[in-house]
């Protein structure tokens, strides 16, 4: 063998052996959505690894409302996955400024996503992005057609048609009016305060009113939402102080509520779990003739966990999660979440469709705690949670929470000082 044929057969092993070491791996992912178990299992992933046959992937969610927690109990020990599932703005910016995500800008597929589907996830200056774009979520209100049929009730519009079709389902007593616990406390502001604020404080233009510190959490569009959330607490059944989250979902699927107040993001589990057929309304405007709005959230992005030992392995799949064939599978295995690839995603679910076609009718924001906000102690999103709860079991006046939340923020946050 000569010195050339050598050195060709030496480069050939060692790119062969680098190869077979990237592709030699098994990726953990980090999730919050727990409901998405069996749909990871048995479609995403089966579809990467027809693709990428060396590497595994395993998908290990926890608790929604623990995540946060546990995740950042793993990073500290050095024992979280992979992959990481980020929330948007301010929580995985936190992350990628502890060093615990890896700067993303370089991955070429992130062109695929527009500037405003990266800005959840990427430093205040956007010369950093850490984490992959995958979905949105809408906010809304999801109801038993069988119910509202059985009662004769048309689907609400307006506020007062709201309370009217709750009045109209407790008077009857067929149904619980509507399914929400406290217990967990996220649901009061997710699918509580910051689905039907959006509609008081005007979207976008209130959310960049407040964090430039021209509006105030006392002012009466932020105020208002608490004094309407008052009203809900007579329509949630006996016990509702103690109902958690998964109560809720399966009161719901179960047929004994006729409404659920929603995200679309529940529209998969729904699907497999309702035996009656399924509707959905957007946040119901104060006066007919209002613009609507509604929450269009930037909700679930991915990144790579810098400390990992499989960093090739995790941007193969990275990049592939950034590719249409991924938001093609994604957004119809996962209907609710809506793909933010540039690339057109035709969704097949009609409930999905419902959901996204209000994008056309109204108004869209995110929520109003997640950008800039919940940055200082105390936390925004997390007071939100606690004030949301206290509007609907009475245990405080929306002016009282207007106030102490405004005292909070005011205490850190400088453009409210």
């Amino acid at each position: 063998m000569n010195r050339s044929t050598l050195k060709l057969a030496l480069l050939s092993t060692t790119l062969v052996a680098g190869m077979a070491h990237a592709q030699d791996a098994t990726l953990i992912i980090e999730s919050w959505r727990n409901d998405d178990l069996t749909l990871w299992q048995d479609k995403i992933i089966p579809a990467f690894e027809a693709e990428h046959p060396g590497i595994k992937v395993k998908f290990t969610p926890s608790a929604p409302a623990e995540y946060n927690a546990v995740l950042n109990s793993k990073l500290d020990a050095g024992s979280a996955g992979d992959l990481i599932t980020c929330r948007p703005f301010d929580a995985s910016l936190a992350l990628y400024q502890a060093g615990h995500l890896s700067d993303l800008s370089d991955l070429d597929a992130m062109s695929n996503f527009s500037d405003v589907a990266k800005s959840a996830w990427q430093t205040d200056d956007g010369s950093a992005t850490f984490c992959v774009p995958m979905a949105s979520v809408i906010h809304g209100f999801i109801y038993n057609k069988d119910a509202f049929e059985e009662l004769g009730i048309e689907v609400p519009t307006t506020e007062a048609q709201f309370f009217a079709a709750l009045d109209k389902i407790k008077e009857d007593g067929s149904y619980i009016p509507m399914a929400m616990g406290t217990n967990d406390q996220w649901e009061a502001a997710t699918m509580g305060y910051n689905n039907i604020g959006p509609n008081y404080w005007k979207g976008e233009e209130g959310r960049l009113a407040l964090i430039k510190g021209e509006q105030k959490l006392t002012d009466e569009a932020w105020v208002a939402p608490y004094a309407t959330l008052a009203r809900w607490g007579a329509y949630l059944g006996d016990g509702y102080e103690a109902q958690t989250y998964p109560d809720s979902q399966n009161i719901f699927t179960l047929g004994r509520a006729a409404i659920y107040p929603a995200g679309s993001w529940e529209i998969s589990g729904f699907n497999t779990q309702a035996t009656f057929e399924m509707g959905a309304f957007k946040p119901p405007v104060q006066n007919a003739g209002d613009t609507c709005y509604i929450s269009d959230h930037t909700d679930i992005g991915i990144g790579m966990n810098a400390a990992s030992s499989n960093p090739e392995a995790a941007r193969t799949f990275l990049a592939w999660v950034a590719s249409p064939a991924f938001a093609e599978i994604f957004g119809n295995a996962l209907p609710g979440f809506f793909p933010l690839s540039k690339t057109p995603v035709a969704l097949e679910d009609p409930l999905a469709k419902e959901f996204v076609s209000w994008r056309d009718q109204c108004e869209s924001t995110i929520r109003s705690t997640y950008q800039i906000l919940s940055r200082g102690t105390p936390n925004l999103e997390n007071d939100t949670w606690g004030a949301s709860v206290a509007a609907i079991k009475g245990t405080a006046t929306p002016e009282e929470l207007g106030q102490k939340l405004q005292a909070g923020l005011a205490s850190w946050y400088e453009p409210q000082q």
